[in-house]
């Protein structure tokens, strides 16, 4: 069901490789919602994925950007405000990558080239972008800008590795630049903490599966989906959330503030 809640908007989504991003959710919800968008991912992930079939059923162009480099994003920012005749309302960071885990390298033997290299695509991006942005006047007045995160950023989950550090690094910089943003243009920007979700990049993580179940049996409401995250990530580009900034919103179905569940009690005494 249709709201018109993004009537006249115009947005930016980073990050659709496939139909298991929620990127790529938010996306449709987004054009549903009457909204106008690029699409936007690094050149590799534009060879493998399938974004073109998205810009296709949305209407939208798509705009190649290594989030890495300023010239890129300079680029990204310039074609937006060809395209749209101005700047953009709402922005998704829907961005991550560990080497550490793909090469499946612990923890505690991290290999800090790796590190840099993921924390430079998976928070220093989401800077890069502000800081672009507000030199171009690329976002208008009360827009809106996403970046997704995850609980790890506050609690250990060991097999999360080096991502757990660059969710946190990604947090604390959209609760600065809001601040910033915020008194330069009422932007505001905030992060999406989500249940643990069957996307490409998750699937990546050793252990996953066993997140989700855990995660399931301790949420009230169950494991939150990535259509249900869309639509949350909708409800905060509209003008319903103008004065909701600077914080890390957890749509996890009670996750987060649930200490032990019945589910988890009974799985324990097996």
């Amino acid at each position: 069901m249709s709201y018109n809640l993004l009537k006249g908007k115009k947005g930016i989504i980073f990050g659709a490789l496939n139909e298991q991003s929620i990127a790529w959710k938010v996306a449709q919800r987004a054009v549903e919602e009457g909204a106008e968008i690029i699409l936007s991912n690094a050149p590799i992930a534009l060879r493998m994925g399938e974004i073109n079939k998205l810009a296709e059923e949305c209407n939208a162009p798509v705009i190649g950007a290594d989030v890495t480099s300023n010239d890129d994003i300079v680029n990204l920012f310039t074609k937006s405000q060809e395209h749209f005749g101005g700047g953009v309302d709402f922005i998704l960071h829907s961005i991550g990558m560990s080497v550490n885990i793909r090469k499946s390298i612990p923890y505690t033997e991290n290999n800090y080239d790796f590190t840099h290299k993921g924390l430079d695509i998976s928070a220093l991006s989401l800077h890069r972008i502000l800081q672009t942005a507000m030199k171009m006047d690329a976002i208008n007045e009360w827009g809106s800008v996403l970046a997704l995160s995850y609980i790890a950023a506050h609690r250990v989950f060991p097999d999360y590795n080096d991502m757990a550090d660059n969710k946190a690094y990604l947090e604390s910089i959209a609760r600065s630049f809001g601040y910033y943003y915020g008194v330069k243009k009422h932007v505001r920007i905030n992060t999406i903490s989500q249940s643990p979700t069957r996307t490409t990049a998750g699937s990546g993580v050793k252990g996953f599966d066993g997140f989700i179940d855990y995660a399931e049996k301790m949420s009230p409401l169950g494991n939150a989906s990535a259509d249900q995250c869309a639509d949350y990530c909708v409800s905060l580009f509209s003008d319903l959330t103008k004065m909701v900034t600077m914080q890390n919103l957890f749509h996890d179905g009670g996750f987060s503030f649930t200490g032990v569940t019945q589910a988890v009690i009974e799985q324990m005494e097996k």
